[in-house]
């Protein structure tokens, strides 16, 4: 079955599950294949990392260390992980030889954005994703741009990607978190809603997009993990 068509079905087959029974069948799933999941250790994260704790703990869970995130978010993906017993997180780091190659004083952040992106977090988990045939994101259309539109399975490239907690909101995640009373990460109380690399985030300010903090100033709004059209997205919403 083409996979734009096995992801419309997936999508119309789950349109009414929760998040958990998503998840369960994205793992289960042999049409899809193996399956993993790739996560932020963000600001949102630890409401899919419980859900797929509960599904299987040895599932296995991406976590690409660009080498420029917050030392916060490197601690809190560590105790995150032992709270929740998750026992196959993988952390991906970019290629030794290609940041000596191509940015060797770590700078390329203040000049080329995207090619800072591509280096230190497209690749590497492009690299890390070729032994599999699907992969789970923590996105939701409340987050902007295009991801208003997000359905809950998606075709990307060869792979499908499914979004659990695509319809989800802020207060829902939030009531998530504290009905579960599962740890925050410690740079959510200090004002930053969307968490990535140290240089290119700042804290967002009330009223503002969520992501607003990302790459403030710039035509800019994702990594480039997420493509749409074989392009990387850049719209955002007005804040």
């Amino acid at each position: 079955m083409p996979l734009k068509e096995l992801a419309e079905r997936r999508t119309i087959l789950h349109r009414k599950s929760d998040p958990q029974t998503v998840i369960k069948h994205a793992l289960d799933d042999v049409q899809i294949g193996k399956v993993a999941m790739v996560s932020s250790f963000g600001a949102e994260s630890v409401v899919l990392l419980h859900m797929i704790a509960q599904v299987d703990p040895d599932a296995p869970i991406l976590f690409i260390d660009t080498e420029m995130l917050f030392p916060e978010t490197l601690q809190y993906q560590k105790d995150v992980a032992e709270h929740l017993g998750l026992t196959n997180v993988q952390v991906i780091k970019p290629s030794r030889a290609k940041l000596l190659e191509k940015d060797v004083d770590g700078i390329l952040h203040t000049i080329d954005t995207d090619a800072c992106c591509a280096l230190r977090k497209t690749q590497p988990l492009d690299d890390a994703l070729k032994d599999y045939d699907g992969w789970i994101t923590g996105r939701k259309r409340y987050q902007s741009g295009q991801r208003s539109a997000l359905p809950i399975f998606e075709k990307s490239g060869d792979k499908i990607k499914i979004n659990p907690l695509a319809d989800w909101d802020a207060p829902k995640l939030a009531a998530y978190i504290e009905e579960h009373k599962l740890p925050k990460h410690p740079l959510v109380e200090r004002g930053f809603q969307s968490l990535g690399c140290a240089p290119c985030t700042t804290k967002t300010k009330a009223g503002e997009d969520p992501r607003a903090g990302r790459w403030r100033g710039q035509d800019k709004s994702e990594c480039g993990i997420h493509i749409v059209d074989g392009k990387v997205v850049r719209q955002r919403n007005a804040a």
